[in-house]
């Protein structure tokens, strides 16, 4: 997997459904479902509703309008404030802030531990 299908935050964008769902059709029902079970589609939508209303992700780099979570937090501050594509990038990696976000589940400890193995694989300093 490149570090452009990483987020900025660590997640593997790479096999995301929420941004595979406009092409990929298993990726569309799993999303569709969830998307029904949370009560952000009634039952008689589907894709073309998640495409109109812009319910996927093109990453952190991409179109705002079509990100999952445009008002994330490490977004705001690895890449609108620092100019920066992933966390592992920034002086201050890894701050202590992403450190507690990444103790939340699995998958964000999963992501710290990606941002970790970026970092030391570009050879980049400072703390962690």
């Amino acid at each position: 997997m490149g570090s452009d299908m990483i987020a900025a935050c660590g997640l593997d964008c790479g096999s995301c459904e929420i941004r595979l769902a406009p092409t990929d059709p298993d990726a569309a029902r799993c999303v569709i479902d969830w998307f029904k079970h949370q009560g952000w589609l009634s039952e008689d939508e589907g894709l073309a509703e998640i495409i109109e209303r812009g319910m996927y992700c093109n990453g952190c780099l991409g179109d705002r309008d079509v990100h999952w979570s445009s008002d994330c937090w490490i977004l705001a501050c690895c890449v609108d404030q620092r100019g920066l594509s992933h966390c592992s990038e920034c002086e201050a990696f890894a701050c202590d802030r992403l450190v507690e976000w990444s103790q939340q589940n699995d998958g964000y400890r999963d992501a710290l531990t990606r941002l970790r193995e970026l970092r030391a694989a570009t050879g980049s300093g400072g703390s962690s």
